[in-house]
């Protein structure tokens, strides 16, 4: 079995998160994104990691996957969650241990740090298959219903 290799996301690969984002909208919400706005706010995170960071799973050489870390401040607990966004992985490398390989360096990154007090994320309620994947590595439901009012979401 070959090797899941993980780093921080360079400019270089601004091309392939734009496209796991555009591919990830598509399949999870059936939304196409602006391809501008999306690409200008990939840009932005990787031009300054206070905005988040970008991690980058390979295999084989080839980019199998990505996920996105942002940061909430908690002030009941004095630190920061780092909410788990964006995470993609390429069909073909789907059910190969990518995304857990990304979610243990997610969990070692986040433990590691004296200022971040836990790690969450959402997930569409109608994406069984990503909701699967999380109770398969121990991801359990926080209890929040998470509500939004959205007006910055450029859809085409």
């Amino acid at each position: 079995m070959s090797q899941i290799t993980l780093r921080d996301a360079r400019k270089e690969d601004l091309e392939t998160i734009v496209q796991f984002n555009m591919s990830l909208a598509s399949e999870t919400e059936d939304c196409a994104l602006d391809y501008e706005t999306v690409s200008k706010g990939v840009e932005a995170v990787l031009g300054n990691s206070m905005l988040g960071t970008y991690y980058i799973a390979e295999r084989d050489g080839e980019i199998a996957g990505q996920l996105m870390i942002t940061l909430e401040w908690s002030d009941w607990r004095n630190g920061f969650f780092h909410w788990i966004q964006s995470v993609y992985v390429r069909q073909e490398f789907r059910g190969k241990g990518v995304f857990r390989a990304l979610y243990e360096h997610v969990i070692e990154t986040a433990k590691s740090a004296p200022d971040v007090c836990g790690v969450r994320l959402y997930v569409e309620k109608e994406n069984t298959q990503a909701r699967e994947v999380y109770d398969r590595v121990g991801i359990p439901s926080g209890g929040y219903d998470l509500r939004e009012l959205d007006w910055g979401r450029p859809l085409v």
